[in-house]
Parts: C-alpha cells; sequence; structure tokens
C-alpha cells in the first residue's frame, strides 16, 4: 500500500517547512509547495508534517480516504 500526498495550492502559505522537514516528498515551487514523488511509502514523518502545515494544505491519503492531517 502507498499514500497519496497533496498539497492544496490555494491554502498554501509557501513557510517551507513541508520541504525542510522531508525533502524527499516536498518542494518550494514558487508561490507553493509541491509532492515530488506520486506514491509514497507509509511514514509517520509524513503525518507529522501534514499535522504541522500551518495552512493545513497538506493531506495524506491511504485507500480508504484522508488519513492526515490527524484531527484531536
Amino acid at each position: 500500500m502507498t499514500w497519496t500526498v497533496r498539497v492544496d495550492p490555494r491554502l498554501c502559505l509557501a513557510s517551507g517547512m513541508c520541504a525542510g522537514a522531508a525533502p524527499d516528498v516536498f518542494a518550494l515551487d514558487g508561490e507553493h509547495a509541491r509532492v515530488l514523488p506520486q506514491g509514497i511509502e507509509p511514514e509517520e514523518r509524513i503525518l507529522d508534517v501534514a499535522d504541522a502545515c500551518p495552512a493545513q494544505a497538506i493531506t495524506v491519503h491511504d485507500g480508504s480516504g484522508v488519513i492526515g492531517p490527524r484531527r484531536d
């Protein structure tokens, strides 16, 4: 199983937090972050990045739906 990660460009503030924490998954591309790979192996670090996004622009999807950011 792989996860799909998405960045909503309408919400992204290009803070660079995601690219700093996971440069193998995210890159800053002008005014927005973008996801580098099409699918990634499940990894807690990516959920942590989605949780920490100041704009809540990152979503993580598995086969059943959205799993990140995690809600309290």
